[in-house]
């Protein structure tokens, strides 16, 4: 308890400087907060802030817009998403919230990976006139990116226009918050979601990606990966494999997830032996080890099935050669097609 005491007289010590002339040069200093928040063990003991605002407003003493919002940069640095929220709270019946505060909440949370409470209160901002702004809106795009919802972060555009719009305030601002690649997969991503590549303006598309390389700190095996991707999570197989054929025959190394999400895609519309000719093609752009290993097992499972013996064991060997160990679900499988064949041998070396 004296302990404990001790950090919240602390605090409140701390508190009344910030309170004070003083905040208008700490409140920005990352290294204050930071050694503060270690001072006071803030992360370990979370309770400590609200519960010295609370005795701080007990004893009849004001609590000014500077002092809650350095204490909510010391929350920032401890990472507590929900305190940084309760301070948010009490700021709302102190003093008039604006867009910084809100932004280090929503940013906790992005970072949490609570990106429902992240986004009730984006769209609780409107409702107190204020207003996102880019920092809001790469925090939030990066945030459902890391989540995997892809669409969300989409729908923060609205429209293609207002991503390229976007897009541009972004690179004009620069700095921490000029685009990066999750912007730029993003954006991709809304133009794939709004329908623009699927009424022919794919010429369009090309020139967006050659933007992107031209302006950002990205390659076109990024980007044309990325479109691949938007193009199968529309359930637009045909332009996506026409666009990475397009990549492979360009030269143009397209990453792992592309290449496997695309081969897996091919997979299960029963077309195996055009998911292995990839494969091949992809070997001879030396891109093979960004490929999922369950891949290998895939499509030999499928080449089994449908009796393409020689195609099956050439890509055995290859397993065999990069010690690419068959997956138990499908040893049963594949067994069971090449038990009377010259390869059983080879596969069983497999599966041991």
């Amino acid at each position: 308890m004296i302990i404990r005491g001790g950090v919240r007289l602390g605090v409140g010590m701390f508190l009344r400087i910030l309170n004070s002339d003083l905040a208008l040069n700490l409140k920005g200093t990352h290294h204050t907060c930071s050694n503060a928040c270690k001072l006071f063990g803030i992360d370990r003991n979370p309770r400590i802030v609200s519960d010295v605002v609370e005795a701080y407003k007990g004893e009849g003493c004001w609590v000014g817009v500077k002092a809650f919002k350095v204490l909510l940069s010391l929350l920032r640095e401890a990472k507590l998403a929900n305190e940084a929220l309760s301070v948010l709270r009490m700021m709302e019946f102190n003093c008039r919230l604006d867009t910084v505060s809100y932004n280090v909440v929503i940013r906790l949370f992005c970072e949490k990976g609570d990106m429902d409470e992240a986004a009730r209160l984006l769209g609780e901002m409107g409702l107190v006139d204020l207003h996102p702004d880019m920092i809001t809106y790469v925090v939030m795009a990066k945030g459902f990116c890391d989540v995997g919802r892809l669409k969300d972060a989409c729908e923060l555009f609205g429209s293609s226009e207002r991503a390229l719009e976007f897009l541009g305030e972004l690179e004009s601002e620069g700095g921490d918050y000029g685009p990066n690649v999750v912007t730029y997969a993003s954006v991709i991503q809304s133009f794939c979601e709004k329908g623009t590549l699927l009424r022919g303006e794919c010429g369009g598309a090309y020139k967006l990606v050659d933007k992107f390389v031209g302006e950002g700190n990205v390659s076109y095996g990024y980007c044309y990966s990325s479109l691949v991707l938007s193009l199968l999570w529309v359930r637009k197989l045909e332009e996506a494999e026409k666009l990475f054929r397009m990549m492979l025959g360009s030269g143009v190394k397209p990453n792992g997830l592309a290449a496997s999400t695309l081969i897996r895609r091919l997979c299960l519309d029963g077309r195996m032996l055009d998911g292995f000719h990839l494969y091949n093609w992809i070997e001879k752009l030396g891109c093979l080890s960004y490929i999922d290993t369950d891949i290998y097992s895939i499509l030999l499972a499928g080449l089994c099935q449908e009796k393409h013996s020689a195609e099956a064991a050439k890509l055995a060997r290859i397993m065999l050669e990069r010690r690419i160990q068959l997956k138990a679900p499908y040893v049963d499988n594949i067994v069971e097609h090449l038990k009377n064949s010259e390869d059983m041998e080879l596969l069983l070396q497999l599966a041991s």
